[in-house]
């Protein structure tokens, strides 16, 4: 990670708090709490980008957040699980009776870096299975697997189709043009 120092596990922990607050106050239509930056560790209060992935049963429910840090990291945390419970296209809004079997994970991202590659295998070769949160740009269209994808897809052609096809292209895009590709790490906690 290039943000400073890794989360504390009370810095964890008060992500994951502020997280859970901000999904209950939305889905129950109440205003978010407010936070208090001098009340958190200089970590918390820098700028941070995040994703907030929300799962019930191990089964995805709603994950949105940014690959640029702009503002400090619990307010992004805070942003990003009231728009993964309530704006995820793929799902309907998350219901108040659903919050209690939401287990949240947040990924704290380090800044993406352009990778420079020649060709198709080369591409591949410079993948790092389990450990690169990849994007992929096409002009206007952009799409990003976090690292933990891998999990579900680590064979680096599949992942790289699959991630073709979330950007809306067709998925063997990768292969056919040269496509601007920029890796990023994650930290990456989640609810006991």
């Amino acid at each position: 990670m290039d943000q400073g120092s890794t989360l504390s596990q009370a810095d964890q922990k008060a992500l994951l708090s502020i997280a859970r607050q901000a999904i209950w106050a939305a889905v129950n239509h109440q205003s978010l709490p407010e936070i208090v930056l001098n009340e958190y560790s200089p970590t918390l209060s820098a700028q941070g980008a995040s994703f907030v992935t929300l799962t019930i049963n191990g089964q995805l429910r709603g994950c949105i957040g940014t690959l640029e840090a702009y503002q400090p990291l619990m307010l992004d945390v805070q942003e990003h699980a009231v728009a993964a419970a309530t704006q995820d296209y793929r799902f309907l809004p998350v219901s108040p009776q659903e919050v209690p079997l939401i287990q949240i994970e947040i990924s704290r991202l380090s800044a993406p870096q352009l990778l420079t590659y020649e060709n198709e295998i080369d591409l591949i070769d410079k993948l790092h299975p389990g450990v690169d949160g990849v994007v992929i740009r096409d002009r206007s269209q952009r799409a990003t697997f976090l690292p933990q994808v891998w999990e579900k897809l680590p064979d680096p052609q599949e992942f790289l189709t699959h991630l073709c096809q979330k950007m809306g292209v067709a998925g063997d895009q990768w292969r056919k043009k040269k496509l601007e590709v920029f890796t990023y790490q994650v930290e990456e906690f989640k609810e006991d």
